[in-house]
């Protein structure tokens, strides 16, 4: 069975890049979960395993910020 990568609990930048209008509820409710309310808002959260998940979720509508 495949081990799962665990990560470190470091924090994570992230900004949206595209809207959630037009997407399903359960995306635009990941998009909430994760703070955020407007385009291009910036929202840093701790990088565990649950925040990856929904990352990956969403990933066509937000990026890494360095």
């Amino acid at each position: 069975m495949a081990e799962k990568k665990k990560y470190t609990g470091a924090m994570v930048k992230l900004r949206q890049i595209r809207s959630g209008i037009g997407c399903p509820v359960e995306m635009r409710e990941t998009l909430k979960a994760l703070g955020f309310r407007k385009m291009h808002q910036v929202v840093e959260r701790q990088d565990t395993n649950e925040t990856r998940g929904m990352i990956h979720k969403v990933r066509h509508l937000v990026e890494f910020v360095d």
